[in-house]
């Protein structure tokens, strides 16, 4: 008869120590006690069942995290590296919304705990994609660290119910904004503004953080390698925003006599301080402001005109250049992916093709 591989306690139980998958602050490995009443054979049975969970992570020891401690842990542990508007945007979230879960703990958080918060905030459809996203990438952390079971996820994350959210309709500029844009009489830190916005289609952080260095005249090329970003007032230099927005953007023949001009008189930035650095958020909104309000004057069906609506007319306008462009070299000059030029701008790609006349031609015998 094989033996008993736990003994019997004076107090009549079978124990065990086994390890829950956790570490206690030494480094030294976390165990538990299980016992059992019945016999030896039935303890290894737990035992076995029990290591079994901790090898498939399918046990959490208890935690005495709320939601919102953790949710804030998680912002400093994995978001700090992240740029300051993101970082910000998920404090924002976390500080305003999953405040109401302060009381509740991590394992304690339901379907029903998210899903009221959203309805809540169902009239602010954008907010409740933020909500979203910020709460299911806090569930994958605490998965990940052994506080909530693998099939959470899919317990507290699939199905949440969404209001529609629709983003602002993308238009180019107007004929009449190009006349205005044309006629208006800009000073020259304005006319620069315009100029590259309308000529090279730039994002406006990476117009702003312009260097007489960027700007090649002998090549008619200017190089886009940083951005300037916005902390309340304060500005300050960071990367593009992403590997594919450093690049080289051509100079039309009207931009480039305009450049020999200007840059005679910037000592560093194309768009700088007294003081030689760069502009802060209050100079961007006054230039900006005065730019709207001459072209206004001149066309006043404009209505809303931003940097970003240049940059859109930019590449509609390059888009009907195709085939002579293709959209990878679009894709290119704006910085971005070429699968956003297809996805955005298919419509006017489609309404150049001409199937009728390219299969006659093709295939007539």
């Amino acid at each position: 008869m094989a033996k008993a591989k736990y003994s019997k306690g004076k107090d009549g139980y079978f124990r065990a120590k086994v390890w829950d998958g956790t570490y206690n602050p030494d480094g030294s490995k976390h165990r538990i006690n299980l016992t059992s009443k019945k016999s030896s054979a039935d303890l290894e049975k737990k035992v076995n069942e029990f290591n079994l969970k901790v090898q498939n992570a399918e046990f959490t020891p208890q935690a005495d995290d709320t939601f919102y401690d953790y949710a804030l842990m998680w912002l400093d542990t994995f978001k700090t590296t992240k740029e300051l508007a993101t970082y910000k945007m998920y404090e924002t979230i976390i500080n305003k919304y999953f405040s109401d879960f302060r009381i509740i703990k991590v394992q304690s958080i339901t379907r029903h705990h998210i899903q009221n918060l959203l309805n809540d905030n169902a009239d602010k459809p954008r907010t409740c994609q933020k909500i979203a996203l910020t709460f299911k990438q806090i569930i994958k952390s605490a998965i990940k660290d052994s506080i909530l079971t693998q099939g959470s996820y899919l317990i507290l994350c699939d199905g949440l119910l969404l209001p529609k959210y629709k983003a602002k309709e993308r238009r180019p500029l107007t004929k009449a904004e190009v006349s205005a844009i044309k006629a208006a009489h800009f000073t020259d830190t304005e006319k620069c503004l315009v100029y590259i916005l309308y000529s090279c289609g730039l994002r406006r952080e990476e117009v702003l953080a312009l260097t007489v260095s960027d700007i090649d005249l002998e090549g008619s090329n200017l190089s886009v390698n940083k951005a300037l970003a916005f902390d309340g007032n304060k500005s300050y230099i960071k990367g593009t925003k992403s590997h594919r927005g450093n690049r080289s953007v051509p100079l039309t023949p009207d931009l480039k006599e305009f450049l020999q001009g200007y840059l005679k008189g910037c000592r560093y930035y194309l768009f700088e301080r007294e003081d030689g650095t760069p502009y802060k958020l209050h100079q961007y909104k006054d230039t900006w402001k005065s730019i709207r309000a001459k072209i206004e004057s001149l066309d006043p069906t404009s209505e809303g005109l931003t940097a970003h609506i240049f940059r859109h007319n930019y590449c509609t306008r390059l888009c009907y250049q195709v085939p002579t462009l293709s959209t990878k070299m679009i894709a290119k000059l704006l910085g971005d992916s070429e699968k956003m030029v297809l996805d955005i701008y298919s419509h006017i790609l489609e309404e150049k093709e001409d199937a009728q006349t390219a299969v006659s031609n093709e295939f007539s015998l």
